[in-house]
């Protein structure tokens, strides 16, 4: 069985061999990284299925280097490590293209436990039945495959896609033209409630509109219903 294909970049050497080790003798091919072009070196050697990434890195921050790999393409799941877990440091996380987040100092099993729920969400789903109807459906300018886990363009190029972002077009797509509060966006994507002054469905939402081909202000596909929460409508 092909072991899951860990990053670790931190600039403390103490945490990063600690997190080596750990993740190691949990089942993880793991590697280091201390800084953005030694994080860059790493990804440039072959893919990876996780990054675990500090946010306070010397010289790059983490959560530019975020930003720079996700604008590339960077399709692997990514737990940010902050020291300063503020409500604003989450939401520049998102903005960037987080898929989670851990709070400095934390415990290695909670740590585990997040990059596993993120593996998960990266699994292909199961294949449809042999009568089942074509999975792709319309997505603004584009077409998303629930089952095959991509968003593609017009010309069939695939658009990088978080496992959170794939989680919340997968929510509506299984729920067209019903008004679904954040609240519930929320619970039924990432299976938690929203904290007070949360915004990272707002985000995320933001975010799928520009990689659907579709702005925020005038998006019909992903529609904003004021006051309620937000609408996929699939003939838009």
């Amino acid at each position: 069985m092909t072991r899951a294909r860990v990053l670790v970049a931190d600039d403390e050497p103490d945490l990063r061999a600690m997190l080596a080790d750990y993740l190691d003798m949990q089942g993880f091919d793991v590697s280091t990284a201390a800084d953005a072009p030694e994080l860059g070196a790493r990804l440039a050697a072959g893919p990876v299925d996780v990054i675990v990434l500090d946010i306070n890195m010397p010289g790059e921050t983490g959560l530019a280097a975020l930003a720079r790999l996700r604008a590339a393409g960077l399709a692997a799941g990514v737990i940010l490590l902050t020291a300063a877990g503020t409500l604003e440091t989450r939401l520049d996380g998102l903005r960037a293209g987080a898929d989670d987040f851990m709070e400095k100092p934390f415990e290695p099993r909670e740590l585990l436990a997040r990059i596993r729920a993120v593996l998960r969400r990266l699994e292909p789903s199961q294949p449809p039945a042999p009568d089942a109807p074509a999975p792709a459906v319309r997505m603004g300018r584009c077409s998303f495959d629930p089952v095959g886990r991509c968003l593609r363009d017009a010309e069939g190029r695939s658009i990088a896609l978080t496992a959170m972002e794939f989680d919340l077009l997968d929510v509506f797509v299984r729920h067209p033209r019903q008004i679904l509060s954040r609240a519930r966006l929320a619970e039924l994507a990432h299976g938690r409630p929203l904290e007070p002054g949360d915004r990272s469905i707002d985000i995320r939402v933001t975010r799928l509109r520009a990689k659907i081909g579709e702005a925020a202000r005038a998006s019909r596909t992903l529609r904003t219903v004021h006051g309620e929460g937000y609408l996929y409508d699939p003939d838009a």
